[in-house]
């Protein structure tokens, strides 16, 4: 069976306009009310498929195999899953497919089955779906890159003379990546205006969202041997959406000589529910074109981009709607994902199961495909205007900032959901203690 045939149909009603139809399946950590313990499950529909009920009724003894195992379903984080590798990936994924289509009746005919394995989404609490191990934060949208060095160097010295041999990166802090809904307080650190004649400490005044995708590492690497980029899609598990939170005024004064530090560590925002490669497959496309052409380690054959459609909103505080503020897409990346995990590991670097490597600020060409509101506003110096005569120039105390992305079937979607966060006022006094 195609586990992608956009003619496919699952036994539950799913609206097209849902992100998380058959061809999708996406895996998540959660719990419920009536179940606290956390365990892995799939998102179909308006529901969350448990994956520990269908162990432990036999319904998966096809993806199991002859080999005894421990259950990589009835636990706290997908990482046991992901590390059994591509094979195992997929056969799951067929298993899952087959048990939700619409002709077959062992989960479909079985009331009390389906009342214990479908969990609706509303009862469901999304947790951080992946023990991550070490976060990377790239830097490949040359669109970002552009105009990120035009405000500071001018537009004849925007890229920095590496951006277009190689993936520029940094490596993040993995301890406050966060999954959606978790709110974040207003980092506090130095900063330094152009006229002063030193730094001050207090809440940054330059919050900022950066709309990216991160992937997330299956099968690693061992340390000295590196992964090709023709390899790679064997070691990705699947993808997410990230908000990499930033404090701009801290960044400018902090990021020279070794870049971003307590600008980026406060807090990234990761979406709760892992798109597998395979479910992105039809949805594969050509990126930018490369100029100069790459170093033989970093060619990268046939289409590795993705048609993702990717939106940020804004609420802010005590209202009800949200504005949309960026429309973007993932298959503006001028470095794509295979390049990205052969650079990162071409040193000899031993990427692990777990390990998050987020694409950096994903902006297009046209003005409202900046994704993140240092370009959006050029710095602070343009507001954005908002509904109710409101203004932005960078994120206020209050301020909720969503962010989707979905890949357009015919007749269906393939979505990632949201990831969601408000940014909550400084703990001005706890930090000067």
């Amino acid at each position: 069976m195609n586990s992608v045939d956009p003619n496919l149909k699952s036994f539950l009603r799913v609206e097209p306009e849902s992100h998380f139809p058959i061809q999708n399946l996406p895996y998540g950590v959660f719990r419920s009310s009536d179940r606290h313990e956390p365990r892995v499950g799939v998102a179909i529909g308006d529901f969350v498929l448990d994956l520990a009920v269908l162990e432990r009724r036999g319904l998966l003894d096809s993806f199991a195999g002859r080999e005894p195992r421990e259950s990589p379903f009835a636990r706290s984080s997908l990482n046991p899953l992901m590390a059994l590798g591509p094979a195992s990936w997929r056969r799951l994924r067929e298993t899952l497919v087959g048990l939700l289509h619409h002709d077959e009746p062992r989960l479909r005919d079985d009331d009390d089955l389906v009342r214990e394995a479908l969990v609706p989404r509303s009862d469901a609490e999304m947790l951080l779906p992946v023990e991550i191990g070490d976060y990377t934060d790239f830097y490949s949208s040359r669109e970002h890159a552009t105009n990120v060095g035009s405000m500071l160097r001018g537009p004849a010295d925007a890229l920095n003379a590496n951006w277009l041999y190689l993936p520029v990166a940094y490596h993040g802090r993995s301890s406050s990546v966060v999954v959606s809904g978790s709110d974040l307080h207003r980092p506090c650190g130095q900063t330094k205006s152009d006229d002063a004649p030193s730094p001050k400490f207090g809440p940054s005044r330059a919050v900022d969202f950066e709309l990216e995708m991160g992937l997330f590492i299956g099968k690693g690497n061992t340390l000295g041997e590196p992964i090709a980029v023709e390899s790679a899609p064997e070691h990705v598990f699947g993808m997410v959406l990230v908000n990499d939170w930033s404090a701009r005024d801290i960044q400018k004064w902090e990021y020279v000589p070794l870049g971003p530090f307590l600008a980026k560590n406060f807090g990234t925002s990761i979406s709760p529910w892992v798109v597998t490669l395979d479910a992105l497959e039809p949805f594969r496309c050509p990126g930018p074109p490369q100029d100069p052409p790459p170093l033989e380690y970093l060619k990268s054959s046939g289409d590795r981009a993705y048609d993702i459609q990717l939106e940020v909103a804004i609420r802010p505080a005590g209202k009800s709607d949200s504005t949309v503020v960026c429309r973007s897409n993932f298959r503006h990346l001028y470095w794509n994902y295979c390049q990205q995990v052969a650079h990162h590991t071409i040193g000899g670097c031993n990427l692990r199961t777990g390990d998050l490597l987020a694409s950096g600020t994903i902006s297009g060409p046209a003005p409202d495909a900046r994704g993140c509101l240092l370009e959006l506003t050029t710095g602070g110096r343009n507001p954005l205007l908002l509904p109710d005569g409101l203004t932005r120039r960078f994120l206020d105390d209050g301020d909720r900032v969503t962010m989707t992305g979905w890949c357009q079937g015919a007749g269906y979607r393939v979505g990632f959901g949201e990831v969601t966060g408000k940014l909550l006022p400084a703990r001005v006094g706890e930090a000067s203690k």
